[in-house]
This record gives C-alpha cells, sequence and structure tokens, in this order.
C-alpha cells in the first residue's frame, strides 16, 4: 500500500487553478508561507506516525488569507455520520426552495428499508447515540428538532426518517453541485444489507471542507438557512476531538463521525481575537482505540490552531 504521508500539502502559487464551484479563492503562497507550511506538514506528519498503520487524511483551509494545507485530502473514506452535514444542507435548500417546512411534522416510524432489495429493517436504541426518539414513535416530531437530533445527538433514527424524506440521490447531487466533487450519500444508518454489500456514504476530506466553507460563506443555502446550519453545528455535544485541541471555550461548529476503527471530525473553528475562521477536516481510519483517534485529532487541530494563531 502506499504512503499516506508525504502527500500534497499545499495548495501554492499564484498559478494554482481554482477549483470550480467551491467560492474559495485560489491561494497566492508566498516563500515565507509555503515555507511555514512545509514545517506544518512535517509536525502533523511525524504526529501521524506514532500510531503505526493508521491512514489520515487533513485538509485545512484559512478562509480569511487563503492558507491552506492538504494531506490525502482526496483519499475516500467511510463517511460514518460525517455524512449528517449534506443531509441537513439538503434538508434547508428544500425548505428555502418552499418544498418543505422546517416546522413541519413528521410521523415517528421505526420501519426502513434496504437499498439493496428493499427489504425492511429497523434501528435499535442500544446502537444509537440519541435514544429519545424510540420512545415518541407514533407521535409527530417537527423537522427542526429531527435536524437538530441528527446533528448534535447524531441520532441515527432523525438521520433515516430525514433521508427517507429528502432521497439520498438528491443529496448527493446539490453536495456535489458546491463542489464536494466525490462525496456520495447512498443511503440510511444501518442498513446491514447494503454495508455487506459495499454500498456505504463516502466522503473525502476535501469534500467535507467544501461543504463546511459553503455553510460559513453563506454559499450552501440563504443567508438565514446558514447561519441557522452554523447555529446547529456549534450545538455539536461530542467534543473529544477537534475541539480537544483548542483553548477552552473556542467557539467550532462541527460535526463528528465513527465506526468500528474510523473516527473523524469537520469543523469550522472560531479562534478569539481573529477576525475569520478557518475549516479543518480529519478523517482517520484503521485506529483501534477510540482515545487513540481522539487524541491524534486533538494534536492535528492544535497544530493548526497554533499555525493560523501565528499567521494572524
Amino acid at each position: 500500500m502506499r504512503s499516506l504521508l508525504p502527500a500534497l500539502v499545499f495548495l501554492s502559487a499564484c498559478t494554482a487553478v481554482q477549483r470550480p464551484n467551491t467560492g474559495l479563492p485560489t491561494p497566492a503562497a508566498t516563500s515565507t508561507s509555503r515555507a511555514a507550511l512545509d514545517s506544518l506538514r512535517t509536525r502533523i506528519a511525524t504526529r501521524i506516525r506514532t500510531l503505526p498503520g493508521a491512514e489520515v487524511a487533513v485538509w485545512y483551509r484559512d478562509l480569511n488569507n487563503s492558507d491552506s494545507l492538504a494531506l490525502d485530502a482526496d483519499l475516500s473514506f467511510h463517511a460514518a455520520s460525517t455524512m449528517k452535514v449534506p443531509v441537513m444542507i439538503e434538508l434547508f435548500r428544500q425548505a428555502d426552495a418552499g418544498k418543505l417546512r422546517l416546522d413541519q411534522p413528521l410521523r415517528i416510524e421505526n420501519r426502513f428499508t434496504s437499498i439493496v432489495d428493499g427489504s425492511p429493517f429497523t434501528l435499535s436504541a442500544n446502537d444509537d447515540s440519541d435514544s429519545t426518539l424510540y420512545h415518541r414513535i407514533g407521535q409527530e416530531v417537527p423537522l427542526r428538532e429531527l435536524n437538530l437530533r441528527m446533528i448534535t445527538r447524531s441520532s441515527n433514527f432523525a438521520t433515516n426518517l430525514i433521508i427517507q424524506l429528502l432521497d439520498a440521490p438528491t443529496i448527493t447531487t446539490h453536495a456535489r453541485a458546491l463542489g464536494a466533487r466525490d462525496i456520495q450519500v447512498r443511503r440510511g444508518v444501518e442498513d446491514t444489507k447494503a454495508f455487506d454489500a459495499g454500498l456505504n456514504n463516502t466522503t473525502t476530506a476535501h469534500d467535507l471542507g467544501v461543504l463546511m466553507a459553503a455553510i460559513e460563506q453563506g454559499r450552501a443555502g440563504s443567508a438565514a438557512s446558514t447561519a441557522a446550519m452554523k447555529a446547529v453545528l456549534l450545538q455539536q455535544e461530542f467534543n473529544d476531538e477537534i475541539p480537544a485541541g483548542l483553548p477552552a471555550g473556542t467557539p467550532v461548529a462541527h460535526k463528528t463521525g465513527s465506526i468500528t476503527a474510523t473516527w473523524h471530525d469537520a469543523a469550522i473553528v472560531y479562534p478569539k481575537g481573529r477576525q475569520s475562521p478557518y475549516v479543518l477536516v480529519v478523517l482517520t481510519r484503521k485506529i483501534p482505540k477510540e482515545k487513540d483517534a481522539q487524541a491524534l485529532i486533538a494534536a492535528i487541530s492544535r497544530e493548526i490552531y497554533t499555525f493560523a494563531m501565528r499567521r494572524g
């Protein structure tokens, strides 16, 4: 297997070509910033090597000065719960288009169909990070609340209900229109037949980074909708990865995701004392222990924060 460490690390020089549909500025790195980014790359790579066998992708973009770093950012990963970001974007997009209302009630039923053969399956509260909705089966819950639970508590039940309403291929289509060129939302959560067939939701660090930037820059929906999305992401209750590497009290709008030996975090970071935020995505796999993965992501987050604050 090829090494994952000496990958593309920065988008540099005035001749760099801007990727379409991202809304992000073309980087114009000076020799000073290139040297600083090289040093940052080395520190991150050194930290990754402390976990032999770990596969890690990083995408960082300062939304003020175009500093950027990409380490295996186009490598495809199982998206785990980070795919709930494009689901949320599509929910608000359809609300903006008048196709639904966020205060619209949705009946809670624990019955879903596999994308493989249409066979039914149900979710278990024991396998879900939020058990609340399992006590409300048969009731109606507003889409706004389902979205909040999908993001802040990573509710699988809420996710499947929303995807069932929106349609997975449509979610993918509009995520790609924002510049997430490889992301794939195929299905809801816990579709075992689909998992066994290798039909999983996938993403790259680049694609999640582009989507988070689109939310911050107001391109993922109307001004009201993107503000609402950020407000939800800022309420994230699982904060042991990117936020753990930051000074206490630093606002972070982010979404985590995990599956066996796979741990991710995608964030918009708002450092105190800076006028603009930055986007950081760290995807990992082949790290068996949760605490090891969390410590690695936090360490990368700390390196990026220190770099960004020095750059101003």
